[in-house]
C-alpha cells in the first residue's frame, strides 16, 4: 500500500514552495484526460517547450500529447500499430508511443506517481531534503526531471555503462549523478548505493526507488492502462479480441497497465519479458546485456507476479540488429522493398532499444499461442532513439557501414525469423516460484518483511492499491486548493 499519512508541518511547507513557484499538480483524473487541466495553464503551454524545465509541463505527463516539441497542447493517445510487413503475422500488434512526454518517455509519469503522494501528504520535505531516483535508465532522468519542476533537489543514479545522452543530459538537471558499475543487470550495485546513502546522508535523503514503489505501478495501472482502453475502443472492430499485452519487465512498473487490461478483459493474458543474456523470470538467470531499459537479476517488489500468465526471453542481439535495420537508410530502403508504409518508416525512430524488445515480444507471444485475424497484442514502445545515437554510432564503428546485404539478413533472421523459442507459460506453482525469489532481495536484502511478502501474493492486496488512486487525486486537489494558483 501507499503510505498517505499526513504531516501537517511539513506539508504547509510544501505548499508555500508551490505557492512561490507557481506549481500545479495535476490528479490522476487530469493525467488520463488532459481536457480537464485548467483552460489558464493549456493557454500557456503554447509558449513552453515539450522538455522545458518548467512547472506547466507537469500537466503534460499523459500520453495525450500534441506529437510537437514545442507548444503543443492536448489531442488523443499516442500509438502506432505495426503493419503485417514489420511482424510478418496477421495478429494485430499496438503500441503506446513515449517520445510525446517531457524527456522522451514515459518513466517521467512513474516517477511523478511515486513522488507526489509523499509532497501532497507531508511525508517529503522539498526545503529540506532531496530526492534520490535510483534507476538503470530512464526512471532517473524522469525524476530529476519532476523534481526540478517541483522545486526539489535531486540525486540520480545509474549505472556508467548507459548510453552518452543519458549522462550529457542529466548534468542539465539533476543537482548531482551518481554513475555505478556495470550496465543495465546491475541493479544490486545501485541498491548498494542506496544504503551507502541512507549511512551517511540519513534524513536528508528520500529515496525513491523504482522497483518498490507502488506509486510506480499504480502509475501505469491508472494512466497507461485507461490510455490502452481508449485506443482498443478506438482500433477494434466487431470481430477483434485484445488477446494478450507483453512488457519488457524493468521495473515492473508498465506491466501493470497488463494487470489492468486483464480486469478490463477477463481472458486476455500478461506477458513478461526479459533479456535472454540475463533470464531471471526464465531460468532464475543471471548475466550482462545490452537492451537499455531494463534492469534484470532480480524480481522487482512491484511485479505481480500471480496475474502474469507468460515470461520470455529476447535475444539483445536482435534488438540492436533491428535498430540498425529500423534507423540506417539501407535498411529502411529494404523494408520499403519489402511493402512497409514509407509513412511507417518515417515512425520507426519514435522505437528505442526497450521498444524494439517489445515489438519482438510480441510477435513471440502472438506466434506462440497461434493469434491471428482479429486477435489484437499491445505493447509500449517507451522512449525514442532520440537517446541512443551514440549506439548507432558504435555499432557503426564496431562493425562498419550498413548494407543491404546486412539488411536483408536482419529483416529474415531478426524479424520475420522471430519464433517460439525461450518462451515459458505460467501455470500457479511457477508463478509462485518467481514470486518467492521476491525474497532473497527484497526480504534478506531490502528490509522488506515476511508478512509482506505474504501479503503481495493474495490479489486483494493489488486491489487495495489501486484503488488508491481516488484517494491520491483527494489529496492533490487539496494542496492544489491551499496553493490558491488556479
Amino acid at each position: 500500500m501507499i503510505d498517505l499519512s499526513v504531516y501537517p508541518d511539513i506539508l504547509e511547507r510544501a505548499v508555500q514552495v508551490a505557492r512561490e513557484r507557481h506549481i500545479f499538480l495535476p490528479t490522476y483524473a487530469m493525467m488520463r484526460n488532459p481536457q480537464l487541466v485548467p483552460a489558464e495553464i493549456q493557454a500557456k503551454l503554447r509558449q513552453v517547450g515539450l522538455w522545458d524545465v518548467n512547472s506547466l509541463n507537469l500537466t503534460r505527463i499523459t500520453w495525450k500529447n500534441e506529437p510537437t516539441p514545442h507548444g503543443g497542447g492536448f489531442g488523443g493517445v499516442n500509438y502506432l500499430e505495426f503493419p503485417e510487413a514489420i511482424t510478418g503475422i496477421k495478429a494485430r500488434i499496438l503500441t503506446l508511443v513515449g517520445k510525446w512526454f517531457p524527456t522522451g518517455a514515459h518513466k517521467v509519469g512513474a516517477t511523478y506517481g511515486c513522488l507526489v503522494p509523499r509532497l501532497v501528504t507531508g511525508q517529503f520535505d522539498p526545503t529540506s531534503q532531496k530526492a534520490v531516483w535510483p534507476s538503470t535508465g530512464n526512471y532517473c532522468r524522469g525524476g530529476a526531471y519532476n523534481s526540478a519542476l517541483l522545486a526539489c533537489q535531486s540525486i540520480a543514479i545509474l549505472p556508467e555503462g548507459m548510453s552518452r545522452e543519458r549522462f550529457e543530459w542529466l548534468q542539465t538537471v539533476a543537482g548531482e549523478v551518481i554513475a555505478t558499475y556495470g550496465t543495465e543487470s546491475n541493479v544490486k550495485e545501485i541498491f548498494d548505493k542506496c544504503w551507502e546513502l541512507r549511512e551517511t546522508r540519513g534524513d536528508d535523503i528520500v529515496i525513491f526507488n523504482q522497483f518498490d514503489e507502488m506509486g510506480n505501478h499504480l502509475w501505469h495501472y491508472n494512466v497507461t492502462g485507461n490510455a490502452m482502453l481508449e485506443v482498443l475502443e478506438r482500433e477494434m472492430g466487431p470481430h477483434d479480441t485484445l488477446r494478450g499485452s507483453v512488457f519488457t519487465t524493468g521495473s515492473a512498473g508498465t506491466i501493470a497497465s497488463g494487470d489492468f487490461l486483464k480486469g478490463q478483459f477477463p481472458t486476455s493474458k500478461v506477458g513478461a519479458s526479459e533479456a535472454l543474456q540475463c533470464p531471471t523470470l526464465l531460468h532464475n538467470g543471471f548475466g550482462a546485456h545490452r537492451i537499455e531499459g531494463i534492469g534484470d537479476k532480480h524480481v522487482p517488489w512491484i511485479h505481480n507476479v500471480r496475474n502474469t500468465d507468460m515470461v520470455m526471453g529476447i535475444d539483445d542481439e536482435a534488438t540492436v540488429r533491428i535498430m540498425r535495420l529500423f534507423n540506417e537508410p539501407a535498411g529502411q530502403a529494404y523494408l520499403v522493398k519489402q511493402g512497409v508504409p514509407e509513412a511507417f518508416i518515417e515512425q520507426l525512430p519514435l522505437l528505442g532499444i526497450s521498444s524494439i524488445a517489445n515489438m519482438l515480444s510480441a510477435i513471440k507471444m502472438a506466434k506462440y499461442y497461434e493469434w491471428g485475424e482479429g486477435d489484437v497484442v499491445f505493447t509500449v514502445s517507451t522512449d525514442s532513439m532520440e537517446l541512443y545515437q551514440s549506439r548507432l554510432v558504435e555499432e557503426t564503428e564496431a562493425h562498419g557501414e550498413y548494407t543491404t546485404e546486412d539488411a536483408i539478413a536482419d529483416y529474415h533472421r531478426y524479424l520475420l525469423g522471430v519464433g517460439i523459442d525461450h518462451v515459458k507459460e505460467l501455470g500457479h506453482y511457477d508463478r509462485k516460484r518467481i514470486h518467492n525469489l521476491k525474497y532473497y532481495t527484497w526480504v534478506e536484502q531490502q528490509g522488506k518483511t515476511y508478512e509482506e511478502i505474504l501479503a503481495q501474493w493474495e490479489p486483494e492486496f493489488w486491489t487495495s492499491v489501486h484503488h488508491q488512486a481516488d484517494e491520491i487525486d483527494e489529496h492533490i486537489a487539496a494542496f492544489n486548493a491551499r496553493v490558491g494558483l488556479y
